[in-house]
């Protein structure tokens, strides 16, 4: 894919998206409004209804957006790898094709990474920032359990492990092979990124959560693939060889 857009508008932003008709013409037309983006890639995960149709069109009339397409639903984590491949701009960061999340907190997580400050930012929704939107207790108790077991894994301490706001360097995602193809990527790209030695920061968002019965598609057993990931690709692959990004921004082949 070839950028026709400038790097005054130094960013992507990757939508995997199923089934989102509802939802999704309303999310790309807020991210669009962020001064910041410069292209959106929207990877349709073989959605049965009009959700690749509405993309489609909206792509006709707006030359930043693009589709992409699978033939066969493969889930988020492989929807993602699609569209970091895609990706051309700076910086990438990771939206839903949802109401969940404000993309006009871009700016919040994309700073510190145009700052120079770090080389990957969260968008927790668990740190300190008031008035908050009031969370499901035991979601947000899985959600704690989970960030708890990969940070002790990986010894890095983020406070939201399962967030969906992670920005990256474009040529450090692009430099990370996704393996995962569902919910799994959250504790693998955490466990990835410590090896790598990364600098990572995270800053205060905003979260409005929708039910199951509103479209939300993570459940139980993507919990339980969670735990396994976070001791896959956090412990049990430790010592495997992997590319560090120095503080030059050189990439170098290291074992740990």
């Amino acid at each position: 894919m070839t950028s026709t857009t400038s790097t005054a508008k130094p960013l992507t932003v990757v939508i995997p998206a199923y089934n989102e008709e509802k939802t999704v013409a309303q999310v790309i037309e807020a991210v669009l409004q962020v001064d910041l983006v410069g292209e959106v890639i929207v990877v349709d995960d073989c959605s049965k209804d009009k959700t690749a149709e509405i993309v489609s069109k909206i792509s006709e009339s707006e030359p930043a957006v693009h589709l992409l397409r699978h033939e066969v639903n493969q889930g988020k984590g492989a929807a993602l790898r699609t569209g970091f491949q895609g990706a051309t701009l700076p910086y990438v960061i990771v939206q839903d094709a949802d109401l969940e999340y404000d993309p006009n907190e871009f700016e919040l997580v994309v700073t510190p990474l145009i700052e120079g400050k770090c080389d990957v930012c969260y968008g927790s929704r668990y740190l300190r920032d008031n008035p908050r939107r009031v969370l499901r207790f035991w979601h947000t108790m899985g959600n704690r359990f989970l960030t708890t077991l990969s940070n002790m894994a990986t010894d890095l301490y983020v406070t939201d492990m399962e967030t969906c706001y992670k920005a990256f360097k474009r040529e450090v995602i692009q430099n990370i092979e996704v393996e995962e193809n569902r919910f799994g990527f959250e504790p693998e790209i955490t466990a990835k990124i410590a090896r790598r030695r990364l600098r990572v920061m995270e800053v205060a968002i905003s979260y409005y959560p929708r039910s199951f019965s509103e479209g939300k598609h993570i459940g139980w057993k993507d919990g339980v693939r969670a735990i396994y990931c976070i001791f896959k690709y956090g412990i049990w692959r430790r010592n495997k060889n992997v590319m560090v990004l120095d503080n030059n921004g050189q990439l170098s082949v290291a074992e740990r």
